[in-house]
């Protein structure tokens, strides 16, 4: 899991009760590699580009990546647009909740 404690993530099986979307923010590459299932894909860098498509949502969103670093910067960049959401560490930290 890296360097990041299970304590750190958030709070996954509450979001996906209340509806959530999971963000996977890996590369193309990694992501066909294995993702959880229905996940919306969004590589981090090309995330400001869909701010507005992910508000238009109006879901509470689950970022994902492979260790929960990318995931993390996703959190706090779509939390600075107003967007609840919380990071969901790796991908399969979230899969197992699906």
């Amino acid at each position: 899991m890296g360097i990041f404690n299970k304590s750190e993530f958030g709070d996954v099986k509450g979001y996906l009760a209340k509806g959530a979307i999971v963000l996977d923010v890996r590369t193309d590459a990694e992501y066909e590699e294995g993702h959880v299932a229905g996940s919306k894909h969004i590589v981090l860098d090309y995330l400001p580009d869909h701010v507005d498509e992910l508000k238009e949502l109006n879901k509470p969103i689950i970022t994902c990546c492979r260790s929960g670093a990318r995931s993390g910067r996703a959190e706090e960049f779509l939390a600075d647009h107003g967007i609840d959401v919380i990071n969901g560490g790796p991908w399969q930290n979230v899969d197992k909740y699906i």
